[in-house]
């Protein structure tokens, strides 16, 4: 195996921010004892994943969940919209 397989590809995130907003950052980073690189770079890495993960999971009360449990296990019989629309899907893709 060579060097370049083992080696990471990095890319280049820039950012302009005002002279307060790099001292208050550059602060933070050394309070933790890391540099401000490594500071930016994970709080953003913790920001971005606590982001997606609050859009991509769907939180639900216990009685909401108990009421989807309900419907999973014992769903409802077909009306008569939802034939008709199975009826139409069936016709436009072809069984």
């Amino acid at each position: 195996m060579s060097t370049t397989d083992t080696v990471t590809k990095r890319v280049r995130l820039t950012a302009r921010v005002t002279p307060e907003v790099k001292a208050v950052i550059q602060r933070a980073a050394d309070l933790t004892g890391r540099s401000l690189t490594d500071f930016l770079v994970g709080s953003a890495r913790v920001a971005a994943e606590e982001t997606i993960r609050s859009h991509e999971v769907i939180r639900l009360s216990a009685r909401d969940s108990a009421i989807l449990i309900e419907a999973l296990l014992h769903p409802p019989a077909p009306n008569e919209k939802l034939r008709a629309a199975a009826e139409d899907y069936r016709r436009f893709v072809g069984e």
